[in-house]
């Protein structure tokens, strides 16, 4: 697997603006400590919002932390959990990947770790699902529609089948907050670290018991410029009508 350097196509269908934004929108992880308006934030919570959620349920929430104090509480969770992932799959360079880039990306990695409690601001998308509707008739309609292997196999992959029907109904959200900072001039980045003592952190933000979150998101104005990201090329992952 190889990784290059991808440069908006001005020609591409949807005009060279968003090409150029997405192009450009690189993991921006050094953020300088100064505060991000209360309106810009909103701003990046109401592009979230318009994202598709499945199923128009649209049961997510935001938490928004700005507060320094807060943000000093939960700096030592995001340590513990930025070190456990770097003691573990962030431990190796992905394939494809030269180790020279992967050290800079990990002394990044490090530099947000050791200065999180100046983020500006961190936004933890979180969704509850809401229980299924259910009942015998519509149960039997739907084996019958599946087929009976098919409806064994369904029965093995609730778990799976749960979770991605819940991040269908989040992650489009998300990208369309990471597209408006982007286009704001903001750096921000997508991370699920959290998740390793998401306990602690819904405790520590109040989020209620049944309410699963999905990302922590710092949020700032960057401390370096914005360029043209690193992807493996088009013609090496497209496989046309079939395997």
């Amino acid at each position: 697997m190889t990784m290059k350097t991808v440069q908006a196509d001005p020609s591409a269908l949807g005009g060279p603006a968003l090409f150029d934004t997405m192009s450009t929108m690189r993991a921006m992880r050094r953020l300088k400590p100064e505060a991000v308006p209360d309106e810009t934030i909103d701003q990046l919570i109401q592009a979230a919002v318009w994202g598709p959620s499945g199923g128009n349920m649209q049961c997510y929430e935001y938490v928004v932390v700005t507060d320094r104090e807060v943000m000093a509480r939960l700096a030592p969770l995001w340590k513990r959990c930025v070190d456990s992932y770097l003691a573990t799959t962030g431990k190796y360079a992905p394939e494809g990947m030269d180790e020279a880039a992967y050290g800079r990306m990990v002394a990044a990695i490090e530099y947000q770790r050791d200065h999180f409690a100046d983020t500006p601001a961190l936004i933890v998308p979180c969704y509850r699902f809401p229980a299924p509707r259910l009942d015998e008739e519509g149960l039997i309609a739907s084996a019958q529609a599946l087929g009976p292997e098919a409806s064994e196999r369904m029965m093995t992959s609730q778990t799976r089948f749960q979770a991605l029907a819940e991040g269908s109904c989040v992650y489009p959200g998300v990208q369309n907050l990471l597209l408006a900072a982007r286009g704001l001039g903001l750096a921000a980045n997508i991370t699920i670290w959290h998740l390793f003592l998401e306990q602690e952190w819904k405790q520590e933000l109040g989020i209620p018991e049944d309410m699963a979150t999905f990302a922590a998101v710092p949020v700032g104005w960057p401390q370096g410029n914005f360029g043209p990201v690193r992807r493996r090329p088009v013609a090496d992952v497209i496989h046309r009508n079939r395997w």
